[in-house]
């Protein structure tokens, strides 16, 4: 049987391998003596030989984490193993094969368990050693994988560089320091924080500043990975003092506790893991601010870190694909979220200002979304103070290249108004102009975003407002008529619905509108365009065009639909879309006409039935049109709309009307009704 499993260990195949793992983990608890000590000697012999292939170093060592808890210490084979098992796996962290290097750390953890700290003591100066030559580039003679490392990058760089650049450039050691090499570092950390669990609480003894000095400075580390596997270390450190009560019954927070002794230090770094540019690095930094507070036995002990941690723990909410830190924050401020923002309302407003400033476009996005939290849910009197300092960011934030961060500091800035009208009146001359950009960005959820924020302008200042507002909708809905076609290589086709998708499909295809346009990136990092200057500074975004104002039009007079004041105000404009939705001279007529039909049913309720039904017939023609485009989306929503228009007014009030204005709508109309939008 051990024989077999074995085999498996060592197949070149990652799934026979663990297919192995699973056996083994089975067969373990009824091997006799005899059996696993064989098992020992075969898998020692294999994982000994320097001719065996990294496969199967990597199964032995699989098998020998599996092996450890099993063993009787007071057997001298087996204690014996247990050392043999350690020399080697010592070795195999400088092994060339990463996956090798990972489960020899995890190996030296499991004996850290089985064993006890005496393992830590015992490997501390080596592993130390290893991860202090990583950090400062030394390479040591016996550490083979950053050697194999180092040489591969040469090979690359002479293969990238050209003749005047070879491998002793300026260029390819910046390309080495930054990226080869830090492998054995991270893998190296890995087995620390392995060694740091497996010892559990009585680690404690052995945090001291120059273990706290070299974890603290893989922090700062250039390399991401490195910083991420740092904070995971130190959630580990913070985590081995996380005990009501340790063996000589000394309490959770006793002076040698780490997280008590050391809590400002950890803190401090916490803080900076928690605003890292790397979403990597933020969620490690989470797991371990979580660990952290939690190991703090109440929330008096807790308080002295908040005014570091909490601005950013709040912050990190918004932050994309950090559900982590969602939880964190529900865990460690139960129901008094609210309450504990108002009360280090100066940290959160100082840390959210910094935040707009950073080089990652997703922290500037998640700071505006924050600020906007700050104006609608925090009572007024705490936020009061800081309405200018935070609009005057929002202003810079509103010009940012990235347009999430736009859209994102346009709905702040609406927030802010609709809850600080008078502290906020200096700044309209500057923010309509920036609302209106917006109004027609080529974005639509941009669009979406201006409109929402133009409509609590409205709300705010009301009349005189509603002036400056209504202008601009007069303007973007009768500017569709000078909506030029995409390319004059189109202008003599004529755009009926037969030909649209012919036409579609040559704009599409031309070469002239997909050729060396600017390139932008799907990474972290953005960059910071046009902050200092006006809405012209946006160096590669397009011009907006008629349509797309238009479009944003309909949004704001859909959003002002639901405000009871203003639907006769919407009404009278309402011809005004129904005219702009017969232009279809141009490619992108279905979209504008896409949006009509998604927000025809919600004027329908803003304005009332009785008066919509007045109206209805001049909005027939457009949506027939786009329920039968090739458009799948203008399609669909034409299809909802009619079913909605039908629900509100009634199937026979509609039927009427479509019979009244084209009796040859009558059978798309039936048709439509047994067919289930997209």
């Amino acid at each position: 049987m051990t024989t077999e499993v074995l085999e498996l260990l060592c197949n070149s195949m990652k799934l026979e391998r663990d297919r192995g793992v699973g056996e083994l983990q089975r067969v373990l608890p009824t091997l006799s003596e005899n059996e696993r000590k064989r098992f020992q000697i075969d898998l020692l012999q294999l994982i000994s030989d320097s001719e065996s292939s990294w496969e199967t170093k990597h199964g032995c060592l699989l098998g020998a984490k599996a092996l450890i808890s099993y063993l009787n210490l007071d057997d001298e084979q087996e204690a014996e193993f247990a050392q043999r098992i350690k020399v080697v796996a010592e070795k195999l962290l400088t092994d060339i094969e990463v996956r090798v290097r990972l489960a020899a750390g995890e190996v030296v953890g499991v004996l850290c368990n089985k064993l006890g700290v005496v393992v830590y003591q015992e490997s501390k100066e080596y592993v130390l050693r290893l991860i202090q030559s990583n950090l400062e580039r030394q390479i040591a003679d016996d550490d083979d994988g950053s050697k194999y490392e180092q040489i591969e990058t040469e090979r690359l760089m002479e293969k990238l560089a050209g003749p005047s650049q070879r491998r002793n450039s300026a260029e390819a050691t910046q390309i080495f320091h930054d990226t080869a090499g830090w492998k054995n570092l991270e893998t190296s950390l890995k087995c620390l924080q392995a060694m740091i669990e497996g010892s559990g609480a009585d680690f404690q003894p052995f945090v001291e500043d120059e273990l706290l000095e070299l974890i603290f400075t893989t922090l700062t580390h250039t390399n991401r990975f490195v910083r991420e596997t740092g904070y995971y270390v130190c959630s580990s450190l913070v985590g081995c003092g996380n005990m009501e009560q340790d063996a000589e019954g000394r309490d959770s927070i006793s002076v040698v506790n780490p997280i008590y002794t050391y809590g400002h230090e950890f803190s401090k770094h916490l803080a900076t893991g928690l605003a890292d540019n790397w979403s990597q690095v933020r969620l490690a930094a989470s797991v371990a601010a979580r660990r952290f507070l939690t190991s703090l036995p109440d929330d008096r002990a807790r308080e002295v870190f908040y005014p570091e941690l909490l601005p950013r723990m709040c912050l990190n909410r918004s932050f994309p694909k950090q559900i982590y830190s969602q939880e964190t924050w529900r865990q460690i401020t139960g129901t008094a979220g609210k309450d504990l923002v108002e009360k280090y309302i100066s940290h959160t407003v100082e840390y959210y200002i910094e935040a707009t400033e950073s080089d990652n476009h997703a922290v500037r996005e998640a700071a505006c979304a924050c600020i906007a939290e700050l104006a609608s849910k925090i009572q007024h009197q705490a936020v009061r103070p800081f309405v200018e300092k935070l609009l005057t960011t929002l202003l810079v934030c509103f010009q940012d290249d990235s347009w999430p961060v736009r859209d994102a500091a346009c709905l702040a800035c609406g927030n802010f108004i609709l809850c600080f009208p008078d502290e906020s009146r200096s700044a309209m001359p500057s923010l309509y102009p920036m609302f209106f950009h917006n109004l027609q960005d080529p974005i639509p959820s941009v669009r979406q975003g201006a409109a929402t924020s133009l409509a609590n302008v409205v709300q705010a200042y009301g009349q005189e407002a509603l002036t400056v507002v209504m202008e601009k909708v007069t303007e973007g809905l009768k500017g569709v008529r000078t909506q030029p076609p995409e390319s004059e290589k189109y202008r003599d086709m004529e755009l009926s619905q037969a030909t649209f998708g012919v036409v579609k499909r040559l704009r599409d295809n031309d070469p002239e509108l997909h050729s060396d346009k600017q390139m932008y990136s799907c990474g972290s990092l953005a960059p910071k365009m046009g902050r200092g200057g006006g809405c012209s500074d946006h160096k590669f975004k397009r011009p907006s065009q008629p349509w797309e104002l238009a479009d944003g039009c309909v949004y704001l007079l859909s959003e002002l639909s639901q405000l009871p004041d203003l639907s006769r105000t919407v009404f009278t404009t309402l011809p005004l879309v129904s005219e702009a939705c017969h232009y279809h001279h141009y490619t992108h007529h279905v979209v504008f006409l896409e949006t009509v039909c998604k927000q025809l049913p919600l004027f329908a309720k803003g304005v009332g039935k009785k008066i919509f039904k007045s109206l209805l017939e001049e909005f027939l023609d457009p949506i027939f049109y786009a329920l039968e485009c090739e458009n799948a989306l203008t399609s669909s929503a034409a299809s909802q709309c009619l079913n909605q228009i039908g629900t509100l007014l009634g199937p026979s009030i509609l039927r009427a009307k479509v019979e009244r204005h084209n009796p040859k709508y009558l059978n798309y109309l039936d048709a439509n009704v047994f067919i289930a939008p997209f």
